[in-house]
């Protein structure tokens, strides 16, 4: 298999890495100075790997467009249910109220407290209880339900 040459952009992307690891104390300025020279020196990509072999991944940087993804999802999991709820009640009553049958509105007992409670969340983002009691955000939610086994 032939290795695969390197530019300057994956070069810089190195640099920047080892000056994480260095930020994070996994890295001292001398040992980081030397495999600075070897990033700059590198050619290939395997001679670029071998610089970082002995090093945790980092996390990649937050995705803007992922996020705002991310919480669409969760407004529309969160929201659905309420607002096919709510179309059904109000359509049963609608019906009866139509057909002669008292004019009481209870649907509002069924998606009044509900949507306040959705409404709150979705205001403080921490929409639904998570284990122990500690209220889990959206994008939490997603993870866990969407993560690998």
């Amino acid at each position: 298999m032939v290795d695969v040459r390197i530019g300057d952009a994956e070069r810089e992307r190195a640099l920047e890495r080892l000056g994480r690891h260095v930020g994070d104390g996994r890295l001292d300025l001398a040992e980081f100075s030397t495999r600075s020279e070897q990033v700059t020196a590198a050619r290939t990509a395997s001679e670029l790997a071998a610089v970082e072999a002995d090093l945790p991944r980092l996390p990649r940087p937050a995705d803007p467009e992922r996020e705002r993804r991310v919480r669409r999802t969760v407004l529309a999991a969160t929201w659905g249910p309420w607002a096919l709820t709510a179309v059904v009640v109000l359509t049963v009553w609608a019906a009866v109220a139509l057909g002669g049958g008292g004019g009481y509105f209870w649907p509002i007992w069924v998606i009044g407290p509900w949507g306040a409670v959705l409404a709150l969340g979705t205001l403080t983002g921490r929409s639904v209880a998570g284990p122990c009691g500690r209220a889990r955000t959206g994008a939490e939610r997603v993870h866990r339900v969407h993560a690998p086994s």
